[in-house]
């Protein structure tokens, strides 16, 4: 039975992924930053798969706790077998284009939160030789767009840290896998635009949840975005830094 921390379990897709662990007989850990939302949440994931979860908080921001409360974790769920990383934020880009205290605040809760909770969990589950870690990050962080580049760094530097982080975990048969996600409806994207593009969070639970039956390492949620995507990394950088999308 796989004993599973989902960061970040309010959010629709974290919900959804959450039922489909459950459902294959994982033993949830669900943590986010508001306590009573993660209680509710365990207790419907419970009710609709027919076990009990747990639920807990955390602050990506705050580094200091997160050693704490990761090893807090493996001791309430009796181990820890996996970590699914699914907190994020858009933030206000406006903002953070000039403000650095909040360029700071939008990285530290998509890329150096991910990184600090990512390397505790990664190093319980190197010593015991198995396990997995899930991250959900973005295809914007393929390349910098002007609209979005704070937020887009941050997902371009948490899919280089996983790829990194594969590599130094394969020989202790510990699986990372790194998702780039398109457009998903939800309160975070809503009224933004590519409506055209967007998919249901349950959806998208739906395709991440088989790519890690199958053990993927790099997956594009949904697959299109990788044609997409590769199609605007050809776009020489004297055209990209004009374009408006």
């Amino acid at each position: 039975m796989n004993r599973v921390l989902i960061l970040g379990a309010t959010s629709p897709i974290a919900r959804a992924l959450a039922i489909r662990f459950a459902s294959d007989g994982a033993h949830l850990y669900l943590a986010a930053r508001d306590a009573d939302e993660a209680r509710r949440v365990a207790e419907d994931v419970g009710a609709r798969a027919g076990v009990s979860a747990l639920s807990g908080t955390f602050d990506a921001a705050d580094f200091a706790a997160h050693d704490e409360f990761i090893r807090h974790v493996a001791t309430t769920l009796g181990g820890l077998d996996g970590v699914v990383v699914c907190f994020g934020t858009l933030g206000d880009e406006d903002a953070a284009q000039t403000d650095p205290a909040d360029a700071l605040a939008t990285i530290n809760q998509n890329f150096t939160g991910a990184v600090s909770l990512i390397t505790l969990a990664a190093r319980h589950l190197e010593q015991q030789g198995s396990g997995f870690i899930i991250a959900i990050g973005s295809v914007a962080g393929e390349r910098g767009r002007k609209k979005n580049y704070v937020y887009g760094s941050a997902k371009g530097a948490l899919a280089t840290f996983t790829q990194g982080l594969r590599g130094r975990l394969a020989a202790s048969d510990v699986h990372v896998m790194t998702v780039k996600l398109g457009t998903v409806d939800t309160r975070m994207t809503w009224g933004r635009e590519g409506a055209l593009l967007t998919i249901a969070p349950t959806k998208a639970a739906d395709l991440i949840y088989a790519a890690y039956r199958k053990r993927a390492e790099v997956v594009y949620v949904p697959w299109f975005w990788r044609l997409i995507m590769g199609a605007i990394r050809l776009i020489p950088e004297s055209r990209f830094k004009r374009v408006s999308f």
